[in-house]
């Protein structure tokens, strides 16, 4: 999957959650700049960050990365 794809679809799940970007930032151990980084698609994360992401918002890193049907 390409990084703009993971962005779009992170930042979809976080705000369905209702989290901000700071709020999932701190709570897997980035900062906010990464974080942004990422929801735009201009950088990757390691499989570590993104298995926390995947927890935090209760979702599996499946849904996270599986392209949009």
């Amino acid at each position: 999957m390409d990084s703009k794809r993971l962005g779009q679809r992170l930042r979809a799940f976080r705000k369905l959650k209702g989290y901000t970007q700071q709020e999932l930032a701190d709570s897997v151990g980035i900062s906010l700049a990464v974080l942004g980084a990422v929801e735009r698609g201009n950088r990757r994360l390691e499989d570590q960050i993104l298995n926390k992401i995947a927890i935090f918002l209760d979702v599996s890193v499946e849904e996270l990365i599986e392209p949009l049907r």
